[in-house]
């Protein structure tokens, strides 16, 4: 069994030891020292994938085959990524740079304060969700969660393990969860701009342009420190907030929960060509949700990016030197530091290690020692 499997399983079995004792777990600030001695062996890859890169395209060659030598390089590299996938994917709308939520109604839980609340993600597009605010003064860091509907995340749902915000909220964080109910309920499951009719954007680009509106709305609120915001996700909410941390470098760090980080047209959840992620048209749409994982018939975007040689390690790469943390279950198995490895050689470049994490775990869904490595991630490079 592989090393990292072995980790997550003790780290689960102690915790649900501990939790089945009726005592708490302790939820105090935990030393810098002390979080990263825990954090530590998920910054580093197996022996087997060190300084392996695998047949991706180098993050650091420029499109014309120039090769990236310094930081300078790099920061015209970054903008050729950034503008190019724009222009494949779509150029955003300006952002909603100020604006205060409507507070529906709110809940004292002992821990937090509880807000739905109601704020536009998109020009024309409003949302509802929850905003999480522990008790106390002063400005604290904040993690936006995202997934199909805000509720599970805020602690209300019945799905274990995916209480993301209720968890940190309760270890201090700001937390806001949100979701895509309305299309989720009508599965059309994503964003679209101007409309689902004729989006001018790949939705998962969308989704990411929403993540953004959210982060400078939760920028403005007097307990937020504007400086140490983050996002987590989950399966589709991994993809989610992967696209978000990668295209807008406001958020400060990231978690992927399991989302297929590169392309892979062989497993059947890391769907990319569907036409709500990358792979848009107008609908009505026809062969969706593939069983065998094959993406035969792909439509939109999609099947360029993957004639042209585009991956997703290109967007890990945006985030340097900002840390993310792959949560990586049965779609991101430890083969996946072969793309990480990419952006870890871009880290060493300008100068940073260990902003590249990942944990392992055989099943998709979360458990609670990954969970843990997750907020203990979130706590090491969120608190000052």
């Amino acid at each position: 069994m592989n090393t990292r499997y072995i980790q997550i399983f003790l780290l689960t079995f102690f915790l649900c030891i501990f939790n089945a004792s009726g005592q708490q777990v302790q939820k105090g600030h935990t030393s810098k020292e002390d979080l990263w001695k825990k954090l530590s062996p998920y910054f580093t890859p197996p022996a087997e994938y060190q300084n392996n890169y695998g047949a991706y395209r180098s993050p650091l060659k420029f499109y014309d085959g120039r090769e990236v030598k310094n930081k300078n390089d790099w920061k015209i590299r970054r903008e050729e990524i950034l503008r190019t996938w724009n222009g494949m994917m779509g150029e955003w709308p300006p952002l909603i740079e100020k604006q205060k939520p409507v507070i529906v109604r709110d809940t004292n839980t002992g821990y937090y304060t509880r807000y739905k609340i109601k704020f536009k993600w998109l020009p024309g597009q409003e949302t509802e969700g929850y905003l999480l605010i522990p008790d106390g003064k002063g400005k604290r860091p904040a993690v936006i969660t995202v997934f199909y509907e805000p509720e599970t995340s805020a602690g209300m749902g019945d799905k274990p393990y995916r209480d993301f915000a209720h968890q940190l909220a309760k270890r201090g964080f700001v937390t806001l969860s949100i979701g895509t109910t309305q299309t989720t309920n009508s599965k059309t499951y994503s964003l679209y701009y101007p409309d689902i009719s004729g989006s001018s954007i790949q939705p998962l680009s969308v989704l990411a342009c929403a993540a953004a509106n959210s982060l400078l709305m939760l920028s403005q609120l007097p307990e937020v420190d504007k400086e140490r915001i983050g996002i987590m996700g989950h399966s589709y909410g991994g993809k989610w907030a992967m696209f978000a941390s990668c295209l807008f470098e406001k958020f400060a760090c990231a978690a992927w929960s399991d989302p297929g980080i590169v392309f892979d047209d062989n497993r059947p959840n890391v769907n990319y060509w569907e036409p709500w992620y990358l792979g848009y048209y107008p609908p009505p749409w026809n062969n969706t949700w593939r069983k065998t994982g094959k993406a035969e018939g792909a439509k939109g975007l999609y099947p360029f990016l993957r004639e042209k040689g585009y991956d997703l390690h290109e967007l890990h790469a945006l985030m340097a030197p900002r840390p993310f943390l792959v949560s990586g279950g049965s779609e991101d198995g430890p083969a996946r530091w072969i793309p990480l490895n990419h952006t870890i050689a871009l880290n060493r470049l300008l100068g940073y290690e260990n902003r590249v994490g990942m944990t392992n775990r055989p099943e998709h869904s979360p458990d609670a020692g990954s969970n843990e490595i997750l907020y203990s991630f979130f706590e090491f490079f969120l608190r000052k």
